[in-house]
């Protein structure tokens, strides 16, 4: 049995819950009830946690993996490993300033009081700068504290900047780029890492069907070599010769984020009949 952290509650859970169903895990209904459920079809067993907490319960073994924010893993410093990006729950951690502060760059920050809950990734920010500034840490709603004459900045997690913008900031300089991250014990015992490999296997296929879109099409034999040279396909595409005499229907899979250009391309290289389909898994 793997016994896996997620939270509670918050930004990460209902991804996290939408991530480990997505990859045919069945927790039943409302989990989040409960501290822990068992999976119905899947040797895993999930307790739920405020995030600050999963990197030490992690560390301790009390949990074998965890899914939580990246600038939490570097905030709590604890010895995990980092096992696998998710995709979700992106973040930036930046500095902010009233919207009438001077600021330049990083020196501007020389001398200052910033206020923040990530003391030690702000510190590391500040020592590879070479800056001195006054660090208040705060336990939450740093927001306020410029209006309360209690810091000159804030270090913080930015999502949209609706939150700095009601406060009367602005965001001047961003630290880190934070997405939630697979983390893990870093002495999983053989049978727990043989569950670890088998749920990474079904994550990655899921993440590799929505990053990738299957492609039909028909084409004129003369242009295949054209056609074959804008979407090769994983190893090669498939090509089947059609009813039609001198045309072939073509079978490849391209990346999502280049959809776009790639059927332009197609249509002026003389496709036809371009069908588009997603992929539910996906396995390299």
């Amino acid at each position: 049995m793997l016994r896996i952290a997620i939270q509670k509650s918050g930004r990460l859970f209902d991804n996290s819950f939408a991530l480990l169903r997505d990859a045919g895990i069945s927790l039943g209904s409302n989990p989040s009830r409960l501290l822990r459920a068992q999976a119905d079809n899947f040797p895993l067993e999930i307790i739920f946690l405020r995030d600050d907490d999963i990197p030490e319960y992690v560390e301790g073994g009390v949990a074998d993996v965890g899914i939580v924010g990246e600038n939490v893993v570097l905030e709590k410093n604890k010895s995990v490993d980092l096992l696998d990006r998710l995709g979700f729950g992106r973040c930036r951690m930046s500095i902010a300033m009233p919207k009438n502060a001077h600021y330049e760059n990083a020196r501007s920050l020389e001398n200052l009081r910033i206020a923040t809950s990530y003391v030690r990734v702000l510190s590391s920010f500040l020592e590879q700068q070479n800056i001195r500034a006054d660090i208040h840490e705060i336990s939450g709603a740093v927001e306020i504290t410029p209006s309360l004459g209690m810091a000159d900045a804030i270090f913080d997690i930015v999502s949209t900047g609706s939150t700095l913008l009601a406060n009367g900031l602005r965001e001047v300089a961003t630290v880190l780029e934070s997405e939630a991250v697979l983390i893990g014990n870093t002495a999983l015992k053989p049978e727990k890492q043989d569950i670890l490999d088998r749920l990474l296997f079904r994550l990655h296929a899921n993440r590799n069907a929505r990053s990738n879109r299957y492609i039909l099409l028909n084409a004129p034999n003369d242009k295949l070599d054209t056609i074959i040279a804008i979407i090769p396909g994983m190893k090669s595409p498939t090509i089947l010769p059609l009813a039609k005499e001198g045309w072939s229907s073509l079978h490849s899979v391209v990346p999502e984020n280049a959809f776009w250009d790639i059927l332009e391309r197609l249509k002026a290289a003389g496709a036809e009949g371009i069908l588009v389909a997603p992929i539910e898994r996906m396995i390299l």
